[in-house]
């Protein structure tokens, strides 16, 4: 199956069947870096799962921890935290040799848009940190509560003027567009501007994580189960000659065996999904 699927690494620690499930079904891990995995979880447990995936010959991708944390953020105290959470995170992550990376920027339009350029100076040099800390590993930042993308593109564009001013090794950054946080926190399920979009994101997609709605809530359904325009997506995709990799996102087995069996029955998707 050429997607990535979901998998926290607190879950893989307290329920080892979701490993086995894995490596037995032969399904590429989107790994959680997620607090619990950071803090806690010790070092050997890292270097033996990440080995059990790759004897298995599966490729590993690395969500980097989200909860609590705000990267761009005007505290100095708060800001410190995060850095040093996601930098370590991303040690962490060199363990799977990750085929990449997804990061939360957390732009909160009604905190930080009065101070947009103190957001984006500290919140750049954050994800510098990162893409120093791992390069050559792609970059891709997610919506979560934006209600357009347009704060995730200019972050991506101070990114990449960076990059051409330091004449660093090109480490390529690109939005992950998540489709189940645009229907329901941005309201896609009532503007349906899922067209706007992807016209405004453009070439800088890269990823995709891939869940259903019925817009009430972050629901993680399987595909298909909600009332998320997914033909429509997949068909922008394909008009406009854009391939990103895409990760299964549920939030349990029933929802993950509903989302295989929609990409098994509309095989014309899988055609405009790379890995």
């Amino acid at each position: 199956m050429p997607v990535f699927v979901n998998l926290p690494l607190s879950y893989a620690h307290h329920t080892p069947q979701y490993v086995e499930m894995f490596l037995a079904r032969g399904v590429n891990p989107e790994l959680g870096m997620d607090t619990f995995a950071v803090q806690d979880l010790p070092l050997r447990f890292h270097q033996e799962t990440a080995a059990r995936f790759h004897d298995a010959g599966l490729r590993c991708a690395v969500h980097l921890p989200f909860f609590d944390l705000s990267p761009g953020s005007m505290n100095d105290r708060v800001l410190a935290a995060t850095r040093d959470t996601i930098r370590r995170a991303a040690e962490l992550a060199a363990l799977y040799t990750p085929a990449h990376l997804v990061g939360h920027p957390h732009h909160n339009r009604g905190e930080h848009a009065p101070h947009m350029a103190r957001w984006l100076e500290r919140s750049t040099e954050t994800w510098r940190t990162i893409l120093d800390t791992l390069p050559g590993v792609p970059l891709f930042l997610e919506n979560t509560f934006d209600l357009t993308p347009q704060a995730i593109l200019t972050l991506l564009e101070e990114l990449a003027k960076q990059t051409r001013q330091t004449k660093q090794t090109d480490t390529r950054t690109g939005f992950c567009l998540d489709i189940g946080h645009w229907h329901t926190f941005a309201r896609g399920w009532q503007k349906q501007d899922l067209d706007a979009w992807l016209t405004a994101i453009g070439s800088r997609l890269g990823h995709l994580h891939l869940h259903d709605n019925d817009g009430s809530d972050d629901q993680h359904a399987g595909l298909g189960a909600g009332t998320i325009p997914l033909e429509e997506l997949f068909n922008i995709l394909r008009r406009n000659e854009i391939r990103p990799s895409a990760t299964l996102e549920p939030h349990d087995e029933g929802a993950f065996n509903i989302s295989r069996a929609y990409l098994k029955a509309h095989p014309d998707s899988m055609d405009t999904l790379s890995i």
